[in-house]
């Protein structure tokens, strides 16, 4: 094969990797969207009980994946205490943006979801040691900026509101800081261990968090929750989106990274809206159209290849990132 075809055969390839990531980000997105739709309805049917609905999803992680992982004599790489601490800032996120929807509207939520992209770029930057380019800033800040037109829309849309709109932002900004903690050490395990490893023990960890806390916080509001066939399916609905976006979560890690993850996940908000359209059959803004639009421009120039990409293979036990190199001694 030619140096030139060799070349167009890179070339193509690559636009099949960026492509790839992308359709899956969106992916993962939507089915993001399906989980702000199913917690906000749990808390309109009277379940306030935020951990108690991703405990089923954790149960789900570590039987699936722990199963495999016990089946193959797997021995840890990284010490179970930093995985506790990832799982714990993952249900401590979880458990701020699901008690949000209590106070504010499903759509204040997924607009606030867009802040964690500057959490996960500021703390990629201070844990991992990772340098954006300016191409890379300029992919993001379209993101963003195509985000903003949804504000716009929204302040148009009804179905705004909520018991305490200023507690339910405050609750989902935090929420969103514990997030990016959660996504930048899955990153950083993935990257070096494996899917199997990371959602396995995130998932024994997370369940076991999550019992704790609902034995302490939750316990008196379970017993005044008046359950029925709808809100029980509304439970195991979350149950199967949690477990397909956390299965896909490590993947998408692995090809792409946890900026370009977030960036993706910023058109939850548009499908959202899809699903309130389908279900409450209101109107769409035409702004969600153009702002659709300008966030996939914008996935697209952040996530161009470079001329020279230095592709790294993932080893069985080893670094798979040099940059993750003094993080891997600490943990050792």
């Amino acid at each position: 094969m030619s140096s030139d075809a060799n070349r167009r055969w890179w070339r193509r390839s690559e636009v099949w990797n960026v492509v790839s990531v992308l359709l899956l980000g969106q992916f993962a997105s939507f089915i993001l969207a399906l989980l702000n739709f199913t917690s906000s309805l749990s808390a309109n049917l009277g379940a306030n009980s935020p951990v108690t609905l991703g405990l089923l999803g954790y149960v789900a992680l570590t039987m699936v994946n722990g199963s495999v992982l016990l089946y193959r004599l797997h021995e840890l790489i990284i010490p179970w205490y930093w995985y506790a601490l990832l799982a714990f800032f993952d249900v401590q996120a979880n458990y701020l943006v699901n008690s949000a929807y209590y106070f504010t509207s499903i759509t204040s939520v997924a607009l606030l979801d867009s802040s964690s992209v500057a959490w996960v770029m500021l703390f990629t930057w201070i844990f991992l040691g990772t340098k954006y380019s300016l191409w890379q800033l300029f992919g993001a800040a379209i993101c963003v900026a195509g985000l903003c037109l949804v504000l716009l829309s929204d302040a148009g849309i009804s179905g705004g509101g909520g018991s305490n709109p200023l507690l339910g932002d405050i609750l989902v900004t935090g929420g969103e800081v514990f997030f990016a903690l959660s996504y930048v050490g899955e990153e950083f395990c993935v990257k070096n261990n494996g899917r199997l490893e990371v959602l396995a023990m995130l998932g024994l960890f997370g369940m076991l968090l999550s019992v704790m806390e609902i034995a302490i916080f939750e316990r008196k509001n379970l017993e005044v929750v008046t359950w029925s066939a709808e809100l029980i399916l509304t439970f195991v609905g979350y149950a199967f989106g949690f477990f397909m976006f956390y299965t896909l979560t490590p993947l998408i890690l692995q090809k792409s990274g946890v900026t370009l993850f977030n960036l993706s996940l910023l058109t939850a908000d548009m499908w959202v809206v899809v699903i309130r359209v389908c279900f409450y059959h209101q109107q769409v803004d035409w702004l969600y159209y153009v702002s659709f639009s300008i966030v996939g421009v914008g996935l697209f120039i952040y996530s161009k290849p470079e001329k020279n990409p230095n592709l790294l293979q993932v080893p069985e036990n080893g670094i798979f990132n040099p940059q993750y190199q003094l993080v891997y001694e600490n943990l050792s």
